[in-house]
């Protein structure tokens, strides 16, 4: 579980940088962060699934960030637009 945690944590941080698939890393950050947890129990791999934790958990948080962030400007974009033809008589 541990490794898993680790692996998927690590995919999640690349499939941020993607732009069309970058929503894919947060539906694996979230399997990596549920794997972490589960391996957290075996005292040996602790702190690989730490790791892959806090791997996962950066990235979704990342991902949502960039979400919102594209949101915002998407909405801007529009209304800047509307506003402009608007003035244009269009």
């Amino acid at each position: 579980m541990a490794i898993a945690s680790l692996v998927l944590g690590i995919c999640s941080l690349v499939f941020l940088f993607m732009p069309f698939i970058g929503w894919l890393g947060v539906i694996i950050g979230i399997v990596g962060i549920v794997l972490g947890v589960l391996g957290r129990k075996d005292p040996e791999k602790k702190g690989m699934a730490t790791a892959g934790m806090v791997c996962s958990i950066v990235a979704v948080a990342l991902c949502l960030i960039t979400w919102i962030a594209c949101a915002a400007c998407a909405s801007a974009i529009t209304s800047s637009t509307e506003s402009a033809l608007s003035a244009l008589g269009l």
